[in-house]
Parts: structure tokens; sequence; C-alpha cells
């Protein structure tokens, strides 16, 4: 296996399996802890030991959110929009949004003090953000291909019995770079010499247009292991199993569908329910595609 950031490929995991610490006693009753997909916004999702720390963020909000946006402005040169505070055992983790041409999401943390919110102490995870610039930046260089995957899983979706992830819930405790309720994409910028230069381009002028991005991006570096795209669909009907029939068109017309970005692509199909806990989608009996047996387009 090539080399890959730590950073990208624990988001994935969370993301994918909804792995996350748990207190010793759950915020919900183990018989409620899964919610229908479409009726997910992150309600119930908790980090390690932060019910006492929900309870400060809850209470410095207006402080909270200043914080964080001056943390991104001034490491980033990026706007973003505050959807959601969490309690983490050392203070609360912020998911965010970025406003302007570049969309992605991600998060940020800032500690607590006792119960005091501490002031010019936010910081990300290593490479956190920066994979979801990169993520960004790979969604506008691509943009028709994307457009294209985009698509053809709205076509998926309307004319097949699945669902994606509602739009709140990637706001709310989502905060793993470019998102779509189908999808998501896993990049970063350690070992990837071909969007690199866009990154650079991006902290200098976050304003720059699509174009300059695509000029900035180097082609002829680029490896598909680089890009991962992790498709993610559920069960319309809450007691409806995978579908293998679906998951063998899905896997198929990835394998052979033109247009579609060049890239890594994992699949996984679900039953209807999400855990609330964690955002988690994937279960024992979900039908699954990835790591080692991913398609790769190159």
């Amino acid at each position: 296996m090539k080399k890959k950031t730590i950073t990208t490929y624990a988001t994935m995991i969370l993301l994918v399996s909804g792995c996350v610490e748990k207190e010793e006693t759950p915020k919900v009753n183990p018989n409620t802890q899964y919610e229908r997909v479409q009726d997910y916004k992150g309600e119930g999702y908790f980090l390690n030991q932060g019910s006492e720390n929900d309870k400060i963020a809850g209470a410095n909000k207006e402080k909270i959110e200043k914080e964080v946006k001056k943390f991104f402005l001034e490491e980033y040169r990026t706007e973003v929009k505050v959807h959601n505070l969490v309690g983490n055992v050392d203070g609360a983790t912020v998911y965010v949004e970025s406003e302007g041409p570049l969309h992605f999401y991600t998060y940020a943390v800032i500690p607590f003090d006792g119960e005091k919110v501490s002031t010019n102490r936010v910081f990300s995870q290593e490479g956190q953000v920066e994979s979801g610039i990169t993520d960004g930046l790979y969604r506008m260089i691509f943009d028709k291909e994307f457009d294209r995957l985009d698509e053809y899983l709205d076509r998926i979706v309307a004319e097949e019995e699945v669902v994606g992830r509602t739009v709140e819930s990637l706001g709310n405790v989502g905060g793993a770079g470019y998102m779509t309720p189908y999808y998501f994409i896993g990049s970063s910028t350690i070992d990837d010499e071909a969007i690199l230069p866009a990154y650079e381009l991006y902290l200098r002028n976050p304003q720059a247009s699509a174009e300059q991005w695509r000029e900035a991006f180097n082609e002829e570096k680029f490896n598909a292991d680089n890009l991962r795209v992790s498709i993610m669909l559920f069960m319309e009907e809450e007691d409806a199993k995978p579908s293998e029939e679906l998951f063998d068109k899905v896997t198929g017309d990835i394998e052979r569908m033109d247009g579609i970005p060049k890239g890594t692509y994992s699949v996984f199909i679900n039953d209807n329910r999400v855990h609330k806990e964690s955002f988690g989608g994937v279960k024992d009996n979900s039908l699954e595609r990835a790591f080692p047996n991913e398609i790769v387009r190159d």
C-alpha cells in the first residue's frame, strides 16, 4: 500500500465506520441508538467525556463562534459558517462549513479552562483543514467530472430505493472535507505533488478563479491514490436489507462509466439506519467494496 496521510484515513474511517470513543454511560438508550437516515440531523452525537463541556459550550456559543471564525480567517484565509458545537473531554469541537467559492466542511477545537473558554487557543487537528481545502480544490478542478458523478447518483436515488444522508447532518457532525449526501472525498497535500501548487495558490488568494486553480494543478503528477471517493447510500425503507442487485449495478457502473473523476472509489450500500452517537452508517449487514479492493480509475 502506498504511503497515505494518517489524517485522511482517520477521517474516512470515522465517517465510514462511525468509530468514536464512547462515554461510560451513553446519552441515548441502547434501544434507540439508531435513526432513519432521512431523519438524522446530528441529534445524539457526542464525543468522549463531553457531556459537561456541552453545557459550557452552549452557554458560551457566541464567544466560541467568534473565536473559531477568527481562527479560520487568520490561519487559512477562509470565512466559515459555524453549524454545531459538541463538547469533548477538554473543550468543544466546532463543526463549520466554508463560505466562498471553495466548498468544504471541517472542524476546529477550542479548549476550556475549567468553565472558562480559552481565547486565542483554537486549533485544528494536523492536516484536517488542509485536506478539506484540497478536497474542495479537487471538486473545483474536476468540476465537469464531478458534475457527471453527481448526475449519476441523483439518477440512482431517483430510480432506485436508496437515499443519502441529510445535508443538515453533514454540517452538524460531518466535518470531513468535501461532502454530499451521497459521497465524500478524501485527499491531502502530503505527498500529493499534483494538488500542492493549487493549495498554495489558495492560501495566497482564496478568491482565485477555478481556471487559475486548474492552471496551478500539476496534472502530470496526479496519482489516483491521492483522490479517494467514498460513495455511501442507504436503503429507503426502514426494514429493507441492502440490495445486492443495486450494489452490483453501482460498482459495475463506477468501474465502466466514462467522464467521472479519476481516482480511487469505495462503494457502500447500507440499511436505512444511522448511528446517532457516531454518525456511522456501515454495519455488519452493509455491502461494501473498499480497501484493499477499491475501484481505481486512472
